[in-house]
């Protein structure tokens, strides 16, 4: 099955063809670092680490630019009321969301520019609209003038939001000098206290469109393949990229990809609305690894919405994953290998990292490779289709289902639950979550190296050795004692054919 997308500007699922063969070219609105990001943020950039990812194991070459919008009305404004300079008050609140999207395990882009860095572009390109007759300068601001771009051929106006434009607003609260109130700003006349930069119309600052039309041709061309973001950028922000950017010549993004909101009692998440979570209050409550798991649950064009229960649900979810291959590896005697993934397929269905006490003909087995062929396969058409992360988690959980059964037979059974492992850790590797990643290494249970964890596995180790005597001398109220204190410590305890095991709940 081929790779299929669907496009926000068409409304419509089409099979994905890049412009160059073997080359992926995506341009990601990153973050305009006005405060500290909340996870309505940074589902984003989980939601299309995703799609990075998947594109990559398909084996393509991925250029991935992430903008930041480090000059914008709301920087100013918050700079202003903290007393703070502009620059440091960006600086700061930059660093926070580079924090945030390593501590998700979010891979860093290809190139991160940002906005202050790409006048001269920017001003390359407000002069060809000015030479194409689609922007005009007054008193030292540049608008684009929407109503002569209507009026030309190929103009497309309002098509990827579904709006009509004698209905649309921008949202600029400074209207003096426009021909007409639906023109937007490409450049901002200087004010007095705020910075500028010098061009042939005088000094200013840059319109919050023209930047990542700038941005985005200047490091993948006039054309290139996806173009991402948040559903709440798609009007005014992205209408009037594609807007200026086809009027400019350039052909722009051949798809558009939108990630839907997290909301809280159906109200999307916003610092306008007071309704927000950052990433520290929320790891309090979990791992970093299985907010990541949360923030990805969901299809990434629907809503998320947001409750503590459906949080620790989602880390329940990945602690199945964790505990199977944790189990599995130990099976192994070391932990097992993942599958490789190459060009979107598995590069040897057959192999698997194996252990001391595990024979490797019964890997080799047919039925054993046919299985794992099976499960992939339906994972890569899930991710094939529309990254479709949803379903391919059921893929994961079923197959995790299904080592944990052959973790409980003997002999081929658990050479079969090791090559299930591998094959999870590829899979899960593709969503972020690979339980034994060295990203989230003293994070994740049983795999990280840090003095607490070994701290834990000696105690509890230590309390399973009395239980195992007390059960060998009959003595079961002891040992079901020691259960029930790991229990009242969130400690749970499997019994298995080769002796107890044990997880935090």
């Amino acid at each position: 099955m081929s790779l299929r997308i669907f496009d926000t500007a068409t409304r419509q699922t089409h099979e994905f063809q890049p412009l160059r063969e073997g080359e992926v070219s995506i341009y990601l609105c990153g973050a305009t670092p006005q405060a500290k990001p909340h996870i309505g943020h940074l589902r984003s950039g989980v939601a299309f680490d995703i799609v990075r990812r998947w594109f990559l194991a398909k084996g393509y070459d991925v250029a991935f630019v992430r903008n930041v919008t480090d000059i914008d009305d709301k920087i100013l404004t918050k700079a202003d009321a903290h007393s703070r300079p502009w620059w440091e008050w960006v600086s700061t609140h930059e660093r926070e969301f580079t924090r945030a999207y390593h501590v998700l395990g979010v891979l860093p882009p290809s190139v991160e520019p940002r906005a202050t860095g790409h006048v001269t572009q920017m001003v390359e390109y407000m002069q060809r609209l000015m030479d194409r007759g689609f922007a005009y300068d007054v008193d030292g601001s540049v608008y684009f003038d929407v109503m002569a771009w209507q009026q030309a051929e190929g103009s497309d106006y309002g098509h990827l939001s579904g709006n009509r434009p004698d209905e649309m607003e921008q949202g600029e609260t400074d209207n003096a000098g426009k021909k007409n109130p639906l023109d937007f700003a490409l450049w901002k006349a200087a004010k007095p206290g705020e910075p500028s930069w010098p061009t042939p119309w005088g000094h200013g600052r840059p319109g919050w469109h023209l930047e990542c039309s700038a941005m985005a041709t200047y490091y993948l061309g006039a054309e290139f393949d996806v173009h991402c973001g948040g559903l709440d950028l798609q009007f005014p922000h992205h209408e009037n990229e594609i807007a200026q950017s086809h009027a400019a010549g350039d052909g722009f993004a051949q798809y558009w990809m939108h990630n839907h909101w997290v909301t809280m009692a159906g109200e999307k998440m916003s610092k306008s609305l007071g309704n927000v979570l950052d990433i520290d209050a929320l790891l309090e409550k979990v791992r970093p690894v299985e907010l990541r798991y949360y923030l990805g649950s969901a299809h990434y064009r629907s809503v998320l919405e947001y409750s503590e229960a459906a949080v620790h649900e989602a880390a329940a979810g990945f602690r199945r994953i964790e505990d199977f291959v944790s189990r599995a590896s130990k099976l192994a005697g070391a932990p097992v290998d993942k599958y490789v993934v190459e060009q979107g397929r598995l590069a040897d269905a057959g192999a698997a990292a194996l252990g001391d006490g595990v024979a490797s003909d019964d890997v080799a087995n047919d039925d054993v490779a046919k299985e794992v062929s099976a499960y992939w396969e339906k994972f890569a058409a899930a991710l094939d289709d529309d990254f479709a992360v949803p379903r391919a988690l059921a893929v994961i959980h079923t197959t995790v289902k299904a080592g944990n059964n052959a973790l409980a037979g003997k002999d081929a059974g658990k050479a079969k639950a090791v090559a299930l492992a591998s094959l999870v850790r590829a899979m899960a590797a593709i969503v972020g979550i690979d339980p034994l990643d060295p990203q989230w290494a003293g994070s994740v249970q049983g795999t990280g190296d840090s003095d607490v964890q070994q701290a834990l596995a000696s105690l509890v180790e230590h309390e399973l050795e009395l239980r195992a005597a007390a059960r060998k001398e009959k003595d079961f109220a002891t040992a079901d004692g020691v259960r029930d204190r790991l229990a009242a410590a969130g400690i749970e305890v499997i019994d298995t054919p080769d002796g107890a095991e044990w997880k935090l709940r």
